[in-house]
């Protein structure tokens, strides 16, 4: 990164964007726009602030962690469920009376 602009990946460039990753691999492919290849992955060049970078950073990450308390939320209900299943099961058990105690 340098005080012009920095590289981003294909998913964060079509986030800042707002555009599909099939349109951004278009525009690879056609040479519209600037891009590098490293170890297979290409990373786009864009003048877009650094905090539309992080901000997505941070929307993904949210997002990842909305759906992991949903499925934990899903797992609780579930074992509600079961434990309550499993308590009407119980039947009491009838113990006979004690014996008094002698004084």
């Amino acid at each position: 990164m340098n005080q012009e602009g920095f590289w981003l990946s294909i998913l964060e460039y079509a986030a800042v964007k707002k555009t599909s990753i099939s349109t951004i691999r278009r525009s690879i492919k056609s040479g519209v726009i600037k891009y590098k290849e490293e170890n297979g992955k290409y990373f786009i060049w864009t003048k877009e602030i650094q905090s539309s970078k992080e901000d997505h950073s941070l929307k993904l990450e949210n997002n990842l962690i909305k759906k992991k308390n949903r499925e934990l939320e899903e797992e609780i209900n579930d074992l509600k469920m079961l434990l309550q299943v499993y308590e009407s099961r119980i039947k009491p058990i009838k113990l006979p009376p004690l014996p008094e105690i002698e004084q």
